[in-house]
């Protein structure tokens, strides 16, 4: 009994590496960083990596947990200012500089955010809310999906993640969006 309370000490504490570990070499050189450069930094094994994350999304999602759940928080904080049809901007508008944040994120986004961690959750459950609001105020398209927003989310981030001054140009497009899924 005792060693088992031990291992499972051990796996937290390799957990909390792992992922100390990913968000550095994430924020250093993107979402595309070598898994064995993650397990070195953490001083563990590539074994142990992917028996605590068997893919590569899995390694994202978790590292990026709190960043979304951050984001679904802040979204709901101003829930009552925004009209529906603005709330779904602003919340695009942080999906993609929360997904910014690691470069090349954007090429997972999707999958990312079917992993199921608490963020994941968070976010996925706060954008088909307000796209929900947004189309029984009658202010955007019926048949939008939540999927259409992570679609374009991802585009908008290719778009800009190299880009110097990424706010305005992130602004700017998911502006087009928007009013390109409005009802007329």
């Amino acid at each position: 009994m005792t060693n088992g309370i031990s291992l499972r000490a051990d796996a937290l504490k390799n957990r909390e590496r792992i992922l100390a570990a990913a968000e550095d070499a994430f924020l250093e050189n993107g979402a595309g960083v070598s898994l064995d450069d993650v397990a070195k930094r953490a001083g563990v094994g590539i074994g142990t990596l992917y028996r605590r994350f068997p893919t590569r999304e899995e390694l994202l999602a978790a590292a990026f947990s709190a960043r979304f759940l951050t984001l679904a928080e802040t979204s709901r904080a101003r829930d009552a200012e925004l009209d529906p049809l603005e709330s779904v901007r602003a919340y695009l508008v942080e999906l993609v500089r929360h997904t910014n944040v690691y470069r090349g994120l954007a090429a997972s986004l999707g999958t990312v955010l079917e992993t199921g961690t608490p963020g994941c959750l968070a976010t996925t459950e706060e954008g088909t809310r307000l796209l929900q609001r947004a189309q029984a105020a009658r202010v955007v398209r019926s048949n939008i999906t939540f999927n259409d927003i992570v679609c374009i989310a991802v585009a908008i981030s290719l778009a800009t993640e190299n880009l110097n001054d990424q706010r305005e140009h992130i602004t700017h497009l998911a502006a087009v969006f928007i009013d390109g899924i409005g009802v007329r």
